[in-house]
């Protein structure tokens, strides 16, 4: 996808206030839609985002990747401007634009100038609700992602997540990639992206998070002006996937002398009041960091693998503890039971009161840096809202973190970890290893 971001907004990036000065106002426009503005006249500059919830995961049934195929279409021409015009019409804006679709939700940003904020707010009007999806531009657009398509089909860690997908997702969307495949993709015509953009960019489902140089009474109009005329309403969400993953290994037969295992088991909600012990018990256990668990016992202490690693992922409609380690063909069996080994040692004996101080040292000090610009703040203030956290989330974040106690951890583990649910996907040629009977 196309990004116009011009060097001039690293310096009022670097002036982005820091977590503990966002103070977040909700702006209600006229038209009934809602923001949260963090107002900062310092800098002649804004930084606004706004989401849609549902994104890939509203494909039509046999149109999957239309959303995606959609997205990449939104900068390829609007109103009376093709491709190459709407292109020279950000350059000379000195706008940013970017377009971005997940399973849950379909983002748009926009970086932009207060002296140009009519015409940019305009120009990406033009996009969101006059898209032309001109058939040279589909052609060309559709040939980047059947491409897409075609190296994920050939990548070890691609074909091993999406494997997992399938394990853990059955028929629901979260089953298949949001590019689609070759076939559905090669068969999707203008009118299935025209539905497509009628499906997701709906008002129903709006999330608006703005920073910068702008009032909250600019901001109402803009709102208005920008997404006031879309569709009231978008396709229905799909149902809540119903996640079942059995204990066990998918073994998938990929000639490469390094094995690449995805693992996991059913996770937990973000909303769900455990989610902060659990999150803490993940830094310990395998969150990213050399001190975590598994990296000491799979890397430091056996030289299995250069890294190993484990995550909450807590999409909309189900949630997952997945994890991912790579190691040669002769020894993925061992890394695999050194895991096994770890995650059950966690679910009985929780976690030690360093490991916990450690782990609350690491996610205190680490959550300031996200806030490192404007756009990041308004991404962060978009996701508190999807997830219907308060407003006074950032300021209160790290005292969340700080209230976990050594019991909480010790229960949510218990309840969390279950080894023998493990599931690993394993693509590659494994030694010791083969696939387990479905049940």
């Amino acid at each position: 996808m196309i990004r116009f971001l011009l060097s001039m907004f690293v310096t009022f990036v670097i002036a982005a206030p820091t977590a503990a000065e966002v103070k977040i106002q909700e702006v209600t426009s006229d038209r009934g839609l809602t923001a949260w503005l963090v107002e900062d006249h310092s800098i002649p500059f804004v930084a606004l985002e706004v989401r849609f919830r549902g994104g890939a995961s509203l494909d039509a049934p046999g149109k999957r990747g239309a959303v995606n195929l959609m997205t990449s279409l939104l900068e390829e021409g609007a109103g009376d401007m093709d491709a190459r015009a709407f292109a020279r019409a950000g350059e000379a804006l000195a706008t940013s634009f970017g377009f971005d679709v997940g399973d849950d939700s379909l983002s748009v940003s926009a970086r932009f100038l207060t002296e140009n904020q009519d015409a940019s707010v305009a120009l990406l009007r033009a996009a969101l609700l006059e898209p032309r999806f001109d058939a040279d531009a589909i052609e060309r657009v559709r040939n980047q992602v059947l491409s897409v398509i075609r190296s994920e089909a050939k990548d070890p860690n691609d074909i091993a997540s999406r494997t997992f997908d399938q394990v853990a997702f059955g028929d629901h969307p979260y089953a298949t990639s949001i590019n689609g495949t070759e076939e559905t993709v090669a068969a999707l015509t203008r009118d299935d992206l025209v539905q497509a953009h009628l499906n997701v960019m709906a008002r129903d489902r709006i999330y608006i998070g703005a920073v910068g140089d702008i009032t909250p009474e600019d901001l109402a109009i803009l709102m208005d002006e920008l997404l006031g005329d879309l569709p009231e309403t978008g396709a229905p969400m799909p149902p809540v996937a119903q996640v079942e993953i059995p204990g066990g290994v998918t073994v998938v037969p990929f000639t490469t002398p390094q094995s690449v295992a995805i693992f996991g088991h059913a996770g937990m909600a973000q909303e769900d009041p455990d989610f902060f012990a659990a999150s803490v018990l993940n830094q310990v256990l395998g969150g990213g960091s050399f001190e975590s668990r598994l990296m000491d016992e799979v890397r430091e202490k056996r030289g299995l693998t250069y890294g190993v690693y484990s995550h909450l992922i807590p999409k909309d409609l189900a949630a997952i503890y997945l994890g991912s380690v790579s190691s040669a063909n002769d020894r993925i069996a061992e890394a695999i039971d050194v895991i096994r080994s770890e995650w059950a040692r966690a679910a009985a004996e929780g976690v030690t009161q360093a490991e916990l101080d450690d782990a609350k040292t690491y996610m205190t000090g680490a959550y300031p840096l996200r806030f490192d610009g404007n756009g990041p703040i308004a991404r962060i203030m978009v996701g508190m809202q999807m997830l219907g956290l308060p407003i006074d989330y950032i300021a209160t974040r790290n005292e969340r973190v700080e209230a976990v106690t050594l019991e909480d951890v010790k229960r949510v583990a218990a309840d969390l970890l279950v080894p023998e649910g493990l599931h690993f996907v394993v693509v590659g040629q494994p030694v010791g290893l083969e696939s387990t009977p479905a049940n």
